[in-house]
């Protein structure tokens, strides 16, 4: 589990809230402030990411994306996964998308689950209250779950624009899993975003 880059999103406080999970489902957790992490990944099955922003040296990013084409699973939230890094293109490349903008701010809205996959099983939609990512995304993703735009008044000509809001997709042998929902602690209490959260965790393990 590595985590730090803005203060902003808690990395500490949100990692936190999924380790005991992890370690209930039999996993040994190494938790990390460093990306210096990804240089020795060697028999690691997941790694949990929660680093907005921030930079990463060369020689991380190249420890990282050689062990997901590997096996090694990739899986985040919000900024800590799909904000990270973003002069390295090839890092978004990996994750199938990158934030651009939450126009609204904290806004309400709605998920909703377009797939039929064991992530999501037996969860339709939810509604929230905190940001809502827009992002461009990769054609490659497996779109899980969408959210809709209202119109905004600098931007009005994103009324009606269906965004991925969870997808799932591979990397060579790794499996990537992405939720953008995530800003707050009690974003990532509300029951759906925490089950899906969950699993999507051991869905990515190796």
């Amino acid at each position: 589990m590595v985590r730090g880059g803005w203060e902003g999103h808690s990395p500490v406080e949100a990692t936190d809230l999924f380790i005991p999970y992890l370690k209930d489902n039999g996993y040994e957790v190494t938790v990390s402030d460093t990306t210096a992490a990804y240089l020795e990944l060697d028999g690691v099955d997941l790694v949990v990411q929660c680093v907005t922003m921030s930079e990463i040296e060369d020689d991380h990013f190249k420890g990282l994306e050689a062990a997901i084409r590997r096996g090694t699973g990739f899986a985040g939230w919000h900024g800590g996964i799909a904000d990270s890094f973003r002069k390295n293109v090839d890092y978004s490349f990996i994750t199938g998308g990158q934030f651009i903008s939450h126009p609204h701010g904290f806004t309400d809205y709605r998920v909703d689950i377009i797939a039929d996959h064991p992530i999501v099983e037996g969860i339709k939609h939810f509604d929230v209250h905190t940001e809502q990512y827009y992002i461009h995304y990769d054609p490659t993703n497996t779109v899980l779950a969408t959210t809709t735009f209202e119109s905004h008044p600098d931007y009005p000509w994103i009324e009606g624009a269906v965004m991925p809001a969870i997808w799932t997709r591979t990397w060579g042998e790794g499996k990537v899993f992405v939720c953008t929902v995530g800003h707050k602690l009690d974003d990532l209490e509300t029951p759906e975003v925490r089950t899906i959260i969950e699993r999507g965790l051991l869905w990515a393990s190796k």
